[in-house]
C-alpha cells in the first residue's frame, strides 16, 4: 500500500515570474512543504518557462493571472491560501515622467488590495517585500521608489493594526544575483552601473573616474531565504532589514577583475566618498538568517550576466 501524499500548505507568491519571486518559488518548491500559487500578468508557458520547469512545479505550482490593481483578481488568487508572500512590485527601467501614476499608486494600491483580500480570505500570515524602501537619498533617479516603499510600509502596518492581520515586512538593500529569467532586471542594470560609472562617475579626459563609496547589496537567494524564514517563524513580527556587509566599488571591481581579467574594461580611477547610512540586520540574523559571502554573489552574478551577454 502506497503512503499517502503529505498535506501541503498552499501559499501565494505575487509576481511569481519576477527576479526575486522566481527564486522564492524555487525555494518553496524545494522544501516539499508547500503547494505554490503564483500570480503573473500572463500565465503563458513561454514567458514563465523558467519557473514552470522547476522540480516539483508540475505537481505543486499553479500560475494564475492577476493584476495587483484589480481587487477581484487578487482576491481570487489568495482565496484558500494559508499564507501570502507579496513580492510583486513595478519598477520602471528608467526615470518615470509620472512617478505618482507609474510607481507610487501601483505600489500602495496593489499592496492594500493584497492585504484586504488576505483579511477577507482569513490568510494566517502575509509577508510584504518592501522594494527599495531603504535606498539612500543620494540615488537621484529613484526618489519615487523610496516614496513608494515608505508608503507601502506605512499602509501595510496601518492596515495590520486596524484589522489584526499578521503582516511582516522584509526590507532589503539593492538585490543582486544570478537571474533565473532571460530578461535583464533593473537591479542588474543598477549594479553594473556601479562598475561602469553611470550617474556615479566623473568624466575625465583620459578615462572614467568612479565614486568609491560603500554599496549595500544583498544576494537574491538570501532575500528569498529571509522571506521564507520570517514566514515560517512563529516569533517573527514587524520589520526586518536584509543586507549583506557593505562593500566599496573598488572592492567589487577588484573581485571581478581577479576572476575575469580580460572580459571587461574596468574603471581604473576612484574618488573616495563616504556613506551616511547603515543597515542593522541583527533582528533578522537573530532568527537564524545569514548572508553568503559577497564574493560568491558577485561571481555568480557576473557569470550569469556574461551568459546573457549583459555586461557588453
Amino acid at each position: 500500500m502506497e503512503a499517502a501524499e503529505p498535506e501541503r500548505a498552499t501559499v501565494c507568491v505575487t509576481g511569481a515570474g519576477g527576479f526575486l519571486a522566481s527564486w522564492l518559488v524555487k525555494l518553496l518548491l524545494s522544501t516539499g512543504r508547500y503547494a505554490v500559487r503564483g500570480t503573473v500578468r500572463d500565465p503563458g508557458v513561454g514567458k514563465n518557462a523558467h519557473i514552470t520547469a522547476l522540480e516539483g512545479a508540475g505537481e505543486r505550482l499553479r500560475l494564475v493571472k492577476a493584476d495587483m490593481l484589480d481587487y477581484r483578481s487578487v482576491a481570487s488568487a489568495v482565496d484558500g491560501c494559508q499564507g501570502v508572500l507579496h513580492v510583486a512590485s513595478h519598477v520602471p527601467s528608467g526615470k518615470s515622467s509620472n512617478p505618482e501614476a507609474d510607481v507610487i499608486a501601483p505600489a500602495v494600491t496593489g499592496t492594500l488590495n493584497v492585504l484586504k483580500a488576505c483579511h477577507e480570505a482569513k490568510v494566517k500570515r502575509v509577508v510584504v517585500f518592501l522594494l527599495c524602501s531603504i535606498i539612500p537619498t543620494g540615488l537621484k533617479a529613484r526618489p519615487s521608489l523610496r516614496t513608494a516603499g515608505q508608503m507601502r510600509k506605512r499602509e501595510a502596518f496601518a492596515y495590520a493594526a486596524k484589522t489584526g492581520l499578521d503582516v511582516i515586512t522584509v526590507c532589503p538593500a539593492l538585490v543582486i544575483g544570478p537571474l533565473m529569467q532571460s530578461t535583464v532586471n533593473t537591479s542588474a542594470k543598477v549594479f553594473l552601473g556601479y562598475i561602469k560609472g553611470g550617474e556615479h562617475s566623473i568624466s575625465t579626459r583620459d578615462q572614467e573616474t568612479v565614486q568609491n563609496g560603500p554599496k549595500h547589496l544583498v544576494d537574491v537567494r538570501d532575500v528569498a531565504d529571509a522571506l521564507l524564514l520570517v514566514y515560517e517563524n512563529p516569533q517573527a513580527s514587524g520589520r526586518y532589514l536584509c543586507n549583506s556587509t557593505a562593500i566599496r566599488v573598488s572592492d567589487i571591481v577588484n573581485i571581478l577583475k581577479t576572476s575575469y581579467p580580460s572580459s571587461y574594461t574596468y574603471p581604473q580611477n576612484f574618488v573616495e566618498v563616504e556613506g551616511s547610512y547603515t543597515y542593522n540586520t541583527e533582528k533578522l540574523r537573530n532568527l537564524g538568517w545569514a548572508s553568503r559571502p559577497m564574493e560568491e554573489t558577485l561571481r555568480d552574478s557576473f557569470e550569469c550576466y556574461q551568459a546573457l551577454g549583459i555586461p557588453n
